[in-house]
């Protein structure tokens, strides 16, 4: 009877299979005391910066609740504290504790201090106990600034960061800060040395087109896509005067392989021409023997309509991949992945450009507990919601906490 007034008020019952799919599912595997227990193992090796007398929380209690409440929202160290004691009797069960639930002003002085290398090796630990094999995947490397740590006061520039993104497990693998007045040119190398790469294409745009990047690539056992634009002038040159000539053919009189793909969505058309061209078929490029492994120059052309406006360009590739046009094609359209499915998920969902934190080494650790924070939510796949409705859940929801945090214990 009940049932029949909703139903008439234009709500219909809920079944139970219904049920299931909008509650995110119980932990099966770890206890939340197994995963604490992890994450030490994870944290183990990193120095507690605050001399033994300022010592009145433990280091893997901070941590832990850090973790916890940058999952569960947290964008700054009041964040963390009301976290903390607003689950206090609940973190009770598996943290010490001893002196209650850190205050803001401890987690900002602990995170000021603790080297932010030492926290990206924890990342490098839990990765190797989470990842699938990278053969074969795309690999995009890219750079983005965290504008709201510029300091003007203390003389602090923007801090800027390069990243690896693993394109199909949505994991970040790791990150490296540009140093200062430098470029992406020496971060990229730094950041190379620390992953294992074997078997993945590596997508970089071309500020990171560099024959010593290149030769690193291929050391490490990986395939490369790179652009190639005007900061190589006679390469680029010589690229885009022979594929204009040879255009006027249709490439007829070269060895090619040719696809092109359209896309319609929100009134825009986007058409794409790809050609892969072997490096055989070019007769010698300019220093062609300074960029190891190089056997195809790919020429994309993208011509797009929107509502009124038509724009038309045309980009060219260098790569280790054989001549295939649909395969490159994909490789370069996954290659803005990192931007979408990373830095702008950090700064709408994450809130990483309003950022305000700018003290010591805490701009660099907070950016690193929202990577691993975004890394769990994307590994946690059981409620199908949105990762602002995942992490509102995860805040909300002890249960859902540990069923996310059981990423952690997956080796």
């Amino acid at each position: 009877m009940e049932n029949q007034k909703l139903m008439g008020k234009g709500f219909a019952p809920i079944s139970q299979a219904e049920k299931r799919t909008q509650s995110p599912e119980k932990p099966q595997s770890s206890t939340i005391n197994e995963i604490q227990a992890n994450l030490s193992g994870y944290f183990a090796d990193i120095r507690d910066p605050r001399v033994s007398r300022t010592q009145k929380h433990l280091l893997k209690d901070i941590l832990a609740i850090a973790i916890l409440a940058v999952i569960g929202g947290a964008e700054g160290w009041e964040d963390m504290e009301n976290y903390g004691i607003a689950k206090q009797k609940w973190l009770e069960e598996f943290l010490e504790l001893g002196n209650g639930i850190p205050s803001d002003d401890t987690f900002r002085r602990v995170f000021e201090r603790i080297k932010p290398e030492a926290l990206e090796k924890c990342l490098n630990k839990w990765l190797q106990t989470i990842m699938g094999s990278l053969k074969g995947e795309i690999v995009p490397i890219d750079g983005k600034s965290l504008r709201g740590s510029y300091n003007r006061n203390q003389g602090q520039s923007t801090l800027h960061l390069v990243t690896a993104w693993a394109s199909e497990q949505r994991l970040v693998l790791g990150q490296v800060k540009v140093k200062d007045h430098s470029n992406e040119i020496t971060a990229i190398p730094a950041l190379l040395e620390l992953l294992d790469i074997t078997g993945a294409v590596v997508t970089i745009d071309a500020m990171g087109t560099q024959t010593k990047i290149v030769q690193q690539i291929r050391a490490k056992k990986a395939d490369y896509i790179v652009a190639l634009k005007a900061n190589h002038p006679t390469l680029f040159s010589q690229v885009k005067q022979c594929f204009q000539e040879k255009r006027v053919s249709r490439l007829a009189q070269i060895e090619h392989d040719y696809y092109t793909s359209v896309e319609k969505g929100h009134h825009r058309t986007e058409k794409r021409y790809v050609w892969a061209i072997p490096l055989t078929a070019f007769g010698g490029l300019y220093q062609q023997r300074q960029w190891e492994g190089l056997q195809t120059i790919v020429i994309v052309e993208r011509i797009r309509h929107l509502w009124n406006q038509t724009t038309h360009e045309v980009q060219f590739y260098l790569t280790s991949l054989q001549a295939d046009a649909q395969l490159l094609c994909h490789a370069i359209r996954t290659h803005w992945s990192i931007e979408n499915q990373l830095h702008w998920v950090l700064d709408v969902t994450f809130n990483e450009d309003r950022s305000r934190i700018r003290s010591g080494h805490s701009p660099r650790n907070f950016a690193f507990l929202r990577r691993l924070a975004l890394n769990a939510i994307n590994q946690e796949t059981t409620f199908k919601r949105s990762l602002r409705q995942k992490r509102k859940q995860a805040a909300m929801n002890n249960d859902y906490m540990v069923t996310v945090l059981n990423t952690f214990c997956q080796a």
